[in-house]
């Protein structure tokens, strides 16, 4: 029928200047469409409402203005009906259209009416599907309106009436509509401060995200911070999504069991069926096991599958109608052929183009937001069950996955999964778009196209050869890039042995080879993807030439004109999207997968056991009993435990004994119930609190710590720090109990790790305590302190029941009941008395530990009691976070008690410090109180300068001149160069289509195709070239950047490694590197491409019409003013976003290592709110940073769509002048614009972000360097020092500007040959002594001279390269044990294996496999402590200079080492000057001098026997040592 109308009334509608539409056609089609559109709509959107209800709004005066607005409608609409059938019976026929109209408009007008009071019953603010009816109802309106108008003579007065009253309203419903209802009763937005606007947002503002310009317009303002940002819609935030995904996988579990259950209640059940033999059973078993592992991916599917799906129907919309727009181009372009076309027609299509674009626009936005916090909602659900599932699997599971491994669930997998939502429709959308685009280019230049479809086909394994090579490349680039940030990191962990030794060039040259060969397969990659960017970009012109030139030339017939040229090629540019995206799209679902598999794994481990204990109180008056218990680690292990029968009555004391390895601490996890129970029963009366051996803390603060979520009070967390002897620590920490503990809690010593975990404990009030071995870590006396005040019989928990293990025999007598522990059995049981009477193991096991233990005990205890004093505020001092925590575990069943001793009674400061004395002795300088409680807060809270604003140019002139100036500018120029050769391909097009209105014939078909071809490949010739020469410019920016932070690195001064975490440098060396090689590069590229882009298309349309110069002005300003705001908010979006990244993983592994505590204290719940929140705060700021992207994509595609608009336009005006030719070009030209647009946005802001790295790393090769290492002109002989004398000329030194002096005003001469012994209490500067000498620390005032020669003249290489130093902790380097010894390869190898015997190593050595080429690994791990401490003693030996430091080891060294070192310094050096930094006095009593240090100044110096006699200083400490 419409057919027919509009055949019949083409002249009346089409070839006019005055078109009007068939009254009919008016008074049916029109009006119905709305009607139809809302009667179908409306039974989902009922349905939805019902589904999600909101609460109630009240009725507000915008909501009775809509109601009585569609009531009256419906009146207006019945009106009309009435007026027909009135007319009807006055016998006036009229037909039936003017009866079904008016009564379907009616009915829909009633519906519409119900529909607004339903929303607002449901609390809808702001309704979409009405929004859409009025507006295709007033815009269905507008042609009667005109042509009522323009008939306005011959209208019956009723019916113009009523249709004006029906115009009129619905106008005004379609502008009411557009305006917001108050929020619903009880909603959150009402109580929330910070609440999400979109959640108030209306129809217009959610499609056009008009709802986030103010925080755009505050980002721009000033940088974001976590304050400003939204709260998290409800329905994304973890309370929902979680438990949401995780119903449906134990859904997903529970029929997965089922089927087992059923499985197994097959055949087979019957008593009498004995057919089925086991392994048969098996078999089938095995065969059906596959159809019962739950599906991680059926839970997520029906988790976020419903809302993923109107998104994907948002993409099928986008997709039909990006067809739209090539035909309408088809029909601009007929248009401009015929001259006599009316011009309305051209209009029409120009508003056409711009509103299918715009549609396009905001569609394709509605459905990324929905992919997109798809993923987000993913990712939240993944990391919840996740870290929910951690909390409970066994310990068998634990052991299968590593805590890198499922903290990696975490991280790259989760992430997987969000990366992959974003375009996983593309999986069907692809196929789609390309099946409708050889539809329509098959309609339009029939079988050629074939041609140009193989030409894409060919190139789709190009580009996956290319793929496949780059992966190959990148996995070995981060072969190298791994080895490079490993070697780094020894490095700087050991650079202070590095500086003394003055082996710097060595180990820079190793970096160096690394990198190089980094560099190389870098140059190999970026060649690589310099041919797949040219494949891009070349791809759409050589399907077009290949189609163009078959097409042509295939017959006679065919013409190529402008109509089939340019809208093919806009077909070509719609088909190049989805033939790119789908190998990217298949490899990334490759790669869910695995991923996939990988967390449904973990997911599915088995759990712990709640019932394996039975907490119940049952009124036994034992509180832990254990019958016949048999416990294992894992189900299949043999049982570690056997036959336990234990019973501890209520309040006593119990002493688990034993010695190492006999499952003392296997049965303090099965009676917390982390081992398998095989069988027997435990039970425990009340609630536990656990101590572990390994004290486990938190990254949070002391106080944080030992509360552990209880509430605080003041009384009692005073007396559980003073009982566990903390308060002492916590005057010394720089915040007091404020003080945040690292993580693992570094910061602390071992000794107060373990005080805080038990004052944890007694804080907890719980019933029962397992304190595992708690006294093992602290000091001896401490011990005893906790032992009386806490643990002990008078202690604070008297009355509570402690089972305790321990080693320290003394405590033994002081017991309830001790519990003697054999190889997993319990051999006796009893009091002290009672076991030593029974002479059985106990008496056996105290033996063992000789009985002088005891007494040897109580004395030291004694002596060390007069220096408690001291003591405490050391133990707490090592707040530095590099502490190494050598404190010699009692537990080594005392093998080495007797040494101890010996150390312990030769050294008046206990040895267990000594390791963290040293450290603390560098940072312990005399003054005021106050001054040190800031300086040390400021130092350990300082936080890395993060850049906020917009990044200086002058960092981008610093990588252009890294790249180079010259080579820059040319790449710029090679840019230019290309585009303009395409420009001139696309012109040429435009000539060539033009032959055919001339003469409607092609002669020169084959000049034509020649030159296209010819313009257009050199177009792709430049296009590599150009990326060819910016990969050389960026390996060269890469090399440079890299060498002059490793140089600067290797020249910086100890004092900035001393102040700076290890973990920022390598950030540089790492992240910082990794963006400069790799991420910027890309960046700039696409940056360039998509910059030229845009300027070649303005330069296009302004030629074809150049009226369109006169829009550019305003567009440009908008352009500028939209990406201005975008990228400053976005940039401050993506900081936040990644600093609120690191904790979750952090908790994260945190929790997966404590979880025994957690457990044990029942703090779960607690747990996984805490990790639920820092999700979301992550969340928090990635959910704006998706929309902003949103926002900024519907603004950008607007000025695109102005510019389709005005392109078009000005087409249409000029048409006179104008070929079809060049209306196609600048019209398709236009049509792509949108795209270079919006990615230039992109650029330009991610340019931003990754432009810092240069910044960063420019910023640490620009710190202070220390003295050059070689002065050419002051240059010492090569056989200096001869002698070997040594002078300090009043010398004074500070470690850092700032600081108090070390050593002040010291004076003194040294003999060559001479021994000097240098004694002094912690912090007396005798470390700095030696530091000096090396030069590691400037003098503040005064000369150190050797040999004639002032060693602050000389260069620090020379200097350091003559003396030689056994340091007091060894370090090695991972490397061959002849490069720890040798690196610059000097001396000969009998030469080494001649000072590897005086060293007492050859043996060792000689016996190795690999002999002087034995790998050491990282830190030399695989060598005992002891075998590298006589490395470096070898590493002295080969050196021989002539004068030796000694800074002598403490706890490292057993005491046969030690006298073989001491022994080989005595026959090897003899003739050399020897300094000894002594910390146990009878090694440097036969020294000629001995130098007392006191608070940095000289106290004595004399030979040992004057000084003793002299009863000074030196004789009270070698009182104390028991020496004299």
């Amino acid at each position: 029928m419409l057919v027919l109308l509009f055949s019949q009334d083409s002249n009346f509608t089409k070839h006019t200047n005055l078109p009007d539409l068939p009254a009919c056609f008016q008074l049916s089609v029109l009006p119905w469409a709305p009607c139809i559109f809302l009667w179908l709509t409306s039974p989902f959107y009922i349905l939805y409402l019902k589904m999600n209800n909101r609460g109630y709004i009240m009725m507000s005066i915008l909501n009775r203005i809509k109601t009585v607005l569609g009531l009256i409608l419906w009146i207006v609409c019945w009106t009309d009906l009435f007026s027909s059938f009135h007319e009807m019976s006055q016998n006036q026929f009229k037909p039936p259209v003017y009866f079904v109209t008016p009564l379907v408009l009616g009915m829909t007008m009633l519906l519409a009416t119900f529909l607004i009071q339903y929303e607002r019953l449901k609390g809808v603010q702001s309704s979409g599907v009405l929004f859409i009816f009025w507006t295709i109802s007033v815009l269905f309106a507008i042609v009667p309106f005109r042509s009522k108008i323009m008939n306005a003579s011959q209208n019956d007065r009723l019916r113009f009436t009523t249709f004006y009253i029906y115009f009129g309203l619905t106008l005004l419903q379609l502008i009411l509509s557009c305006f917001n209802e108050k929020p619903p009763h009880f909603s959150s937005v009402v109580t929330d401060p910070n609440v999400c606007p979109e959640t108030t947002a209306g129809f217009i503002s959610k499609m056009t995200f008009w709802w986030f310009t103010s925080m755009a317009i505050k980002g721009y303002k000033s940088p974001l911070e976590n304050k400003d940002l939204w709260s998290l819609n409800k329905q994304d935030s973890s309370e929902l999504v979680v438990p949401n995904l995780l119903n449906e996988w134990e859904m997903e579990k529970s029929k997965a069991t089922r089927l087992i259950h059923d499985l197994k209640a097959g055949p087979g059940t019957e008593p009498n069926h004995v057919s089925v033999s086991p392994e048969e059973e098996e078999v089938l078993l095995s065969k059906r096991k596959e159809a019962r592992q739950p599906s991680f991916l059926r839970a997520l599917l029906r988790a976020f599958g419903p809302y993923f799906l109107i998104g994907s129907a948002f993409k099928l919309l986008q997709d039909l109608i990006t067809f739209v727009n090539p035909q309408l181009l088809r029909m601009l372009i007929n248009f401009t052929k015929q001259s006599q076309a009316p011009l309305w027609w051209g209009y029409s299509l120009a508003f056409l183009m711009f509103g299918a674009s715009l549609l396009q626009t905001l569609i394709l936005h509605q459905h990324f937001q929905y992919c997109f916090v798809t993923g987000m909602r993913l990712r939240t659900g993944i990391i919840g069950a996740i870290y929910r599932k951690s909390l409970v699997i066994t310990n068998e599971a634990k052991r299968s996955s590593t805590v890198g491994e499922v903290v990696n669930l975490m991280s790259v997998d989760a992430q997987r999964f969000m990366d992959l939502t974003t375009f996983l429709n593309m999986l069907w959308s692809a196929p789609l778009q390309i099946v409708l685009a050889l539809f329509f280019l098959w309609q339009n230049l029939g079988a050629s196209v074939l041609a140009g479809v193989a030409v894409m086909v060919l190139l789709i394994p190009f580009n996956a050869f290319i793929a496949m090579k780059t992966r190959t490349y990148q996995v070995e680039q981060m072969k190298y890039k791994d080895e490079r940030i490993k070697q780094m990191n020894e490095i700087l962990n050991g650079i202070k042995v590095l500086k003394l030794y003055a082996w710097e060039t060595s180990f820079q040259e190793k970096i160096l080879q690394i990198r190089q060969k980094e560099l190389n397969v870098l140059r190999k990659t970026a060649y690589l993807s310099a041919l797949s960017t040219m494949a891009w970009i070349s791809a759409p012109f050589l399907v077009a030439l290949t189609t163009f030139a078959v097409f042509v030339t295939v017959s006679e017939e065919n013409i190529l004109d402008a109509e089939k040229a340019f809208v093919s090629l806009s077909l070509f540019n719609i088909l190049r999207f989805p033939l790119n995206m789908l190998p990217q799209v298949i490899s990334s679902i490759v790669q869910a997968s695995v991923s996939l598999k990988r967390i449904q794994d973990f997911l599915s481990h088995d759990e712990l056991d709640p019932e394996s204990v039975d907490r119940r109180n049952n009124t036994s008056e034992y509180a832990v009993s254990v019958v016949n218990g048999k416990f294992s680690w894992a189900k299949q292990d043999q049982a570690i435990l056997d036959n336990i029968n234990v019973m501890v009555p209520q309040g006593s004391l119990l002493a688990v004994v034993g010695h190492v390895g006999c499952g003392k601490t296997s049965l303090v996890c099965a009676l917390l119930g982390e081992m398998e129970k095989l069988e027997g029963q435990i039970s425990i009366r009340g609630s536990v609190a656990y101590v572990p051996q390994q004290a486990w803390i938190q990254n949070a603060t002391v106080r944080d710590n030992i509360l552990f979520g209880r509430p605080y009070v003041e009384q009692k967390y005073r007396c559980v720090l003073e009982a566990c002897a903390l308060t002492p620590d916590l005057e010394v920490l720089p915040g007091g109990d404020q003080t945040e503990i690292g993580e693992k809690g570094i910061n602390l010593s071992g000794g107060q790790r373990q005080r805080v975990s038990l004052a944890r404990a007694l804080y907890s009030e719980a019933d029962v305590y397992l304190l595992d071995d708690p006294l093992s870590a602290v000091d001896a006396h401490v011990a005893k302190h906790i032992f009386d005040n806490v643990i002990g019989p008078e202690g604070a928990l008297k009355g509570k029941t402690r089972i305790l293990v321990t080693h320290g025999i003394s405590f033994l007598p002081q017991v309830d009941n001790i519990l003697v522990m054999v190889d997993g059995r319990v051999s006796e049981m009893g009091s002290y008395q009672d076991l030593l009477k029974q002479n059985g193991a106990f008496a056996e096991f105290l033996r063992n530990y000789s009985l002088e233990d005891i007494i040897e005990d109580d004395e030291i205890i004694d002596l060390l009691l007069d220096e408690e004093e001291e003591e405490f505020p050391d133990d707490a001092l090592s707040n530095h976070t590099d502490m190494v925590d050598n404190e010699p575990v009692v537990n080594e069943a005392r093998r080495q008690f007797m040494r101890q001793m010996s150390i312990m009674s030769n050294d008046p400061e206990n040895p267990k410090k000594m390791s963290r004395r040293r450290r603390c002795s560098e940072r312990k300088h005399p003054e005021s109180p106050t001054e040190k409680k800031e300086l040390k807060v400021e130092k350990l809270i300082q936080a890395e300068t993060t850049e906020t604003g917009r990044v200086k140019l002058k960092v981008y002139w610093e990588y252009a001149k890294a790249v180079g100036p010259l080579l820059s500018l040319f790449i710029c120029f090679l840019y230019g160069c290309q585009s303009a050769t395409s420009i001139g391909a696309n012109f040429w097009l435009s000539e060539w289509t033009n032959d055919a209105l001339q003469n409607g014939t092609q002669h020169r078909a084959s000049t034509r195709v020649g030159v296209y071809a010819a313009l257009g490949l050199s177009q792709g010739v430049l296009v590599m070239f150009s990326s060819f020469t910016l990969a050389l410019g960026k390996i060269q920016a890469a090399r440079k950047l890299h060498q002059t932070l490793l140089d600067n690195k290797f020249h910086t001064p100890q004092s900035f490694f001393d102040t700076t975490p290890i973990g920022r440098i390598i950030n540089r060396f790492s992240k910082d590197i990794y963006v400069i090689d790799e991420v910027l590069p890309s960046t700039v590229l696409m940056f360039l491409g998509t910059f030229f882009a845009s300027v070649s298309t303005m330069i296009v349309i302004i030629f074809s019409t150049p009226i369109f110069a006169l829009v550019i002005v305003p567009l440009m300003l908008l352009y500028c003013c939209v990406q201005r705001f975008y990228v400053a908010t976005s940039r401050q979006l993506k900081r936040l976003e990644s600093v609120s990244r690191s904790p979750i993983y952090s908790h994260f592994s945190e929790t997966i290592t404590g979880t025994s505590v957690i457990r044990a204290y029942g703090r779960n719940t607690a747990f996984v709110l805490l990790s639920d929140m820092k999700v979301d705060e992550n969340q928090k700021s990635y959910y704006p940073g998706i929309v902003s992207n949103r926002w900024l994509g519907v603004r950008i595609e607007f000025i695109g769509n102005c510019i389709v608009l005005f392109a078009a336009l000005f087409a249409v005006i000029g048409k006179e002048k104008l070929s079809p030719g060049l209306v196609g070009l600048s019209v398709s030209y236009a049509l792509q614009v949108t795209m270079s647009l919006n990615w230039m946005v992109r650029m330009t802001s991610d340019l931003e972000s990754n432009i810092v790295a240069v910044e960063r790393v420019k910023e640490y090769s620009e710190t202070t360097t220390e003295a050059p290492w070689i002065v050419k002109d002051k240059q010492p002989p090569p056989d200096w020092p001869p002698k070997g004398n040594v002078e300090f000329i009043d010398y004074s030194v500070r470690y850092r500007e700032g600081l108090d002096l070390v050593l002040r005003n010291i004076s003194l001469e040294v003999k060559g040959g001479e021994k000097i012994g240098i004694v002094g209490r912690t912090g007396a500067g005798k470390s700095s002594m030696t530091l000096c000498l090396f030069r590691l620390l400037e003098a503040a005032g005064g000369e150190i001279v050797i040999d004639e020669v002032k060693i602050s003249e000389i260069g620090l290489h020379d200097l350091r390269s003559k003396l030689t130093i056994i340091p007091q902790e060894p370090v090695l380097f991972s490397g061959t044990l002849r490069m720890n010894l040798d690196p610059f390869e000097k001396y000969s190898d009998e030469e080494v294996w001649k000072v590897l015997e005086l060293s007492h190593l050859k043996k060792f050595v000689s016996n190795q496999a690999s002999k002087l080429e034995l790998e050491c690994s990282e830190g030399g791990e695989n060598l005992s402590v002891g075998q590298r401490q006589l490395v470096c003693l070898a590493r002295a030996l080969l050196r021989k200079t002539r004068i030796l430091v000694l800074d002598e080891a403490t706890a490292a060294v057993d005491l046969e080492t030690d006298n073989l070192i001491q022994s080989t310094i005595r026959t090897q050096f003899e003739d050399c000057t020897v300094f000894t930094i002594a910390h146990r006095l009878n090694t440097i009593m036969d020294y000629t001098r001995v130098l007392v240090l006191d608070k940095g100044k000289i106290a004595e110096f004399d030979t040992p026997a004057n000084l003793l006699a002299q009863k000074g200083i030196f004789y009270g400490m070698a009182k104390d040592a028991g020496l004299v």
